[in-house]
Order: structure tokens, then sequence, then C-alpha cells
């Protein structure tokens, strides 16, 4: 297969697509709300993962002296093939680590006991800027149904003259959200990232059709798939692939080009379109048709049926 450049298009309504550590969207020094392209791999990781497939960067937990922690990148490996990665070497490493499917998608950076080995991903994606210009921090009051044992500096309550109206009183909690928001996240693929890896492993194939079927599948779809409590009201709404003519073709992130209108909700691909003009074999674009209107001369499909439209 040839390069494949794309956007992936996430919106949020009443939700927290990806948040700060203050529990804020995360955004830029001047204000520009932005998601990380870990926050869209992680439910496509987990996507897979309820599909039985083997991932290895998620998070799993196990009992350790009378705690319940995660388990380190070491003991994940182990616990997934069977194998001490510090008792064999490297190449056995990285012929099991291509059998995850996140990482055959993304890449690695396995640094353990004796083994270091770093593989950049054939996908690589960019960060999701928020397009919708009137995106409010919406701040929501939560009570919670229980007391908290302890003040305002994290002491417990000593005695019954301990700041008695906060002593006797159910907890408060926040939520924070955006009103609405459209993120935009441009991402690259590049097949001939394994090439040196073909050589070195037997019956390893690369990066292959049916790797990148399987990205495609949980580009629309696993963020919709993903409900948490701060993720229900995030979903996929536009997915456009650019599959290359030939290996020389090299495009910038195409989120940057994309024309957002606010008011109407519209997408606009008029640039791009020019850019990759004569450079493509194959584009689709899927999107929400019942939420956001595309303007452009690409095929164009429903994003949760996947037919044409």
């Amino acid at each position: 297969m040839k390069r494949v450049y794309g956007i992936i298009g996430i919106k949020a309504k009443m939700a927290n697509w990806n948040a700060d550590f203050t529990g804020r969207p995360k955004s830029t020094s001047d204000g520009s709300i932005f998601g990380s392209d870990k926050a869209l791999k992680y439910p496509m990781k987990k996507m897979w993962e309820n599909e039985n497939k083997n991932v290895l960067y998620t998070k799993k937990l196990i009992e350790k002296s009378e705690k319940t922690v995660p388990m380190t990148l070491a003991e994940k490996y182990n616990f997934l093939t069977k194998k001490e990665a510090k008792n064999i070497n490297s190449l056995e490493v990285t012929n099991d680590l291509f059998s995850f499917i996140d990482v055959k998608q993304f890449g690695a950076t396995f640094a353990e006991e004796k083994q270091n080995i770093s593989i950049t991903g054939a996908i690589q994606f960019g960060q999701g800027f928020n397009k919708f210009e009137d995106t409010n921090v919406e701040i929501q009051d939560i009570l919670s149904p229980f007391r908290n044992p302890k003040d305002k500096t994290g002491k417990e309550f000593l005695n019954a003259n301990d700041d008695e109206k906060i002593r006797d009183q159910s907890s408060l909690g926040s939520k924070i959200t955006v009103d609405e928001a459209h993120y935009f996240y441009g991402f690259s693929i590049n097949p001939k990232a394994y090439e040196e890896y073909k050589n070195m492993i037997d019956g390893f194939d690369g990066y292959t059709e049916s790797d990148y079927e399987e990205f495609k599948k949980v580009a629309k779809v696993s963020a919709t798939a993903y409900n948490t409590n701060s993720k229900f009201g995030c979903e996929n709404e536009f997915a456009l692939f650019v599959e290359c003519n030939d290996d020389e073709c090299y495009l910038p992130d195409l989120s940057e080009y994309i024309k957002f209108d606010s008011d109407s909700r519209s997408v606009d691909l008029s640039t791009i379109e020019f850019m990759v003009d004569g450079k493509y074999e194959k584009v689709e674009l899927f999107y929400n048709p019942f939420k956001i209107d595309v303007v452009t001369k690409f095929d164009k499909f429903n994003i949760f049926t996947n037919e044409k439209l």
C-alpha cells in the first residue's frame, strides 16, 4: 500500500474530550482548546481491547502488597506473552511487540531491564485543535451523598467544634465540560516505516492493508463507542482518508487547511482538494450528516452506516 493522509474529527457536546490536570479542557497559552494525540488513541486501544485483541499500552491492575496497582510495562508484556523480556534477545521482543495491535499501528518505546527498543509507528497524529469559535467552558457543582471527614487542608476533623457547618455537610465536587467543541486531528500513515524489520523478522510483512482497515474502523467509531462520564457526548463526526497514488506523495497536516463555519457547522475542503489534486488514488470521506455539512467534490459516506450520501 501507499502513503495515506487524513483527518479525524471529534465533536464534544457538554463533555470534556481531553482534560488537563486541573480538570479543564486542555488549551495552549493563548487559550486555544485542543486534544492530545493520546486522547484520540486511547478509545481506539480500548475498542481493540474490548474485541479481545492484544493491546500493550493500556492500564491493567494487579494486587501487590495488599494494594491494587497498575502493572509495569514489563509485567504487562509478561502477562500477554508469558515471557520475561529480560531473559530473551531484543529481536524476539521486537517480534512480540509487533504482535500487539496498538504497537503495529502507533509504534512503541520499550525501555525495560536489558531491553531498550524504540519503534516509530506507521501512524502519526498531530494535535487536535478545536475549530468551533464559540466554545464555552462550563463548570457544574456536584453534591456528593457522603460527608467529607477532612477539612480544606486535608486534615481529619478531630472534635465537634472544628468547622461544624462544613464538618456535618456532604462534600462538593465539580464537573467541567465544554458546551460545544469540534476537534480536528491530522494524521499520516507511512507503510514503509517498518521496512527494515522485514529482513530481520521471519514472516513479518510490515504494515499491511488489513492493518489499515483496522485503523479505519476505529478512526470512525471508537470515540462514539467509548462512553465514560466525561466522554459521554464525545463522538466521531468526521473522517477523511486520502490514499496516495505513488510513494512520492508528501502532504502537510491536512487539518490545518479545513475551513469550519461555526454558524452553519459546515466544513469546507476546497483548499485540501487543491492540495491533493492529482496525488491521490482514492479518497473516502465519512461524516455525521445530521450534525454537520461538508462542502466537497469527494465521495461522501455516512459515518454511522457507511452508506454513500
